[in-house]
């Protein structure tokens, strides 16, 4: 015989876990792919409910696929606009980093990560170009993306052929971006040369630099560049912490499981937290995390990164592939902690 008090509980169980699970799903916004039917536009969105979650895009002069622009829950964009849409108060430096990216600066000799920073596709330099659109399907909570692109030299020869599957998740004040990328060499080997110059990259807002009492250009309403010198530290509010307890500018060439760079937009607190994958090459990685908004993880780069004690020079073999998997998370309104840091990396960890 059941006794009273037991089923009272169990039924309150019951009840509390549903309603959980019902509170789960309603935070939970429907994510839709959409191709923009205007060829010229080179573009899919991503939709979180009625809002631009973000786009995958390919423009002609950028010279290789990115996710631009990328917004908060709230709205807000925490990517740099410069130089596709330059905004008021940004830096005009570094005009190869544009959105959420992923090459390198040495592949068999070819800058890919450099390659249009002078305004034009230069000679030594390395394109990944899009081929096309394998898969997209949205759903309540999560939507994916699958492309297929091609990493090719100066004369159009393919190094790599890249297939990556894209994540995006959006839940409550959290937004996250998975990229699951796989890079598969053909009838040679490519080298990944060590350079600091890498990997999986974004360039932030403004407002998310770190403070630098340094004197910098920056661009007027009309996009052009300030006459006058001002103080890299006004408007900067954000900072670096990595899951070693490292902060600061002190995160640049050292190795985490994570970084968050947290910081604020106008009153909005905002947490921008890049994980790395246990089953990536080099876990943990190497942070090329710069203060003036270069948020990268690049797990090639020991010669620099250590000075030259350490030496990799990373290869894949003729017909050998590589899987490469990141998450971004972006959580509107607070900045995270640890704990919460560490369940959406062992999420991140078990998923793939």
């Amino acid at each position: 015989m059941i006794h009273f008090k037991t089923l009272t509980l169990a039924l309150s169980v019951i009840m509390l876990c549903s309603c959980q699970s019902t509170k789960s799903k309603q935070d939970s916004k429907e994510v839709k792919i959409v191709l923009v039917k205007n060829e010229a536009e080179r573009r899919v969105d991503v939709m979180a409910g009625e809002k631009l979650f973000t786009s995958y895009c390919w423009p002609e002069n950028v010279y290789k696929p990115i996710l631009y622009p990328v917004y908060t829950s709230a709205g807000t964009e925490i990517t740099r606009g410069f130089p596709l849409h330059p905004r008021e108060g940004e830096r005009n430096d570094h005009i190869h980093q544009v959105g959420i990216w992923l090459n390198y600066g040495k592949v068999n000799g070819l800058d890919f990560w450099g390659n249009g920073s002078r305004g034009y596709k230069e000679p030594g330099g390395g394109e990944i170009k899009h081929l096309n659109i394998e898969s997209m399907s949205g759903g309540i909570g999560e939507g994916i993306l699958i492309t297929n692109e091609s990493w090719i030299d100066s004369a159009g020869h393919e190094l790599l052929a890249e297939k990556t599957e894209y994540h995006f998740i959006a839940k409550g004040s959290v937004r996250i971006i998975d990229r699951i990328t796989n890079l598969k060499a053909g009838s040679t080997s490519v080298n990944f040369d060590d350079t600091k110059e890498g990997m999986f990259g974004i360039r932030v807002a403004r407002q998310l630099e770190l403070p630098v009492n340094e004197m910098v250009t920056l661009l007027k309403a009309d996009g052009t560049p300030s006459d006058e010198k001002v103080n890299a530290s006004i408007g900067a509010t954000g900072n670096y912490r990595s899951s070693e307890g490292i902060t600061g500018e002190a995160v640049w060439g050292t190795r985490a499981k994570w970084m968050d760079l947290y910081g604020n937009i106008g009153d909005e607190k905002i947490s921008l937290v890049v994980c790395d994958h246990p089953k990536n090459p080099c876990y943990p990685t190497y942070w090329h995390a710069r203060g003036y908004g270069l948020f990268s993880v690049n797990p090639f780069g020991w010669r620099d990164f250590t000075n030259g004690k350490e030496t990799l020079n990373f290869s894949i073999g003729s017909g050998q592939s590589v899987k490469f998997r990141y998450r971004v998370i972006i959580n509107s309104g607070s900045h995270l902690t640890d704990a919460e840091i560490n369940t959406l990396a062992e999420d991140f960890a078990r998923k793939y």
